[in-house]
């Protein structure tokens, strides 16, 4: 078994990332710190929405999947999916569930638009059980704050563009 080299990353402070499992935020700073007697380079992130700070070694971005916003062909394709058909497996709701939160939790925009295409409801959101509703919002929610920093809009013109997508169809 061989070990793939990733290419190395390189974040500024005042840029846009995703963390695949938090979603869109902004590096703040690169520090040195201090941990158990050695010294680390870390990034930090700051998630608004979220009020949280993440401090990542600059070694291990690679490993936490930490990444550029997405550029125009993955957004381009991730729109195309919202277009699609919802394709609903026939399977208990509860490993449904499981697959949306890991696609969610991936942080590709692609697998997040198939999310959101799967669970949108056309005005009837009461057909929709609360796990259902949840999942769907925190989906559109981590798609919209990637969308709003790609198109630099806000995270409601960002929804609205979303929502004008789904129901196009």
């Amino acid at each position: 078994m061989s070990i793939k080299k990733l290419p190395s990353l390189t974040f500024n402070a005042g840029e846009y990332v995703v963390y695949p499992t938090h979603g869109v935020g902004k590096v703040a700073d690169i520090t040195k710190q201090n941990i158990a007697g050695s010294e680390l380079e870390m990034l930090v992130v700051n998630f608004d929405k979220d009020k949280m700070t993440l401090r990542i070694p600059t070694a291990k971005i690679s490993h936490v999947g930490l990444r550029k916003i997405s550029d125009e062909k993955t957004m381009n394709e991730a729109f195309e999916t919202l277009q699609g058909k919802a394709k609903i497996k026939k399977v208990m709701w509860s490993r449904r569930a499981q697959e949306y939160e890991n696609k969610i939790n991936s942080g590709n925009p692609v697998a997040i638009a198939e999310v959101v295409r799967d669970l949108h409801r056309n005005d009837n959101l009461a057909e929709q059980s609360y796990s259902e509703r949840q999942i769907y919002e925190q989906a559109v929610s981590r798609l919209a704050s990637e969308v709003s920093v790609y198109s630099n809009c806000s995270i409601e013109e960002a929804n609205q563009k979303l929502l004008d997508i789904l129901t196009v169809k």
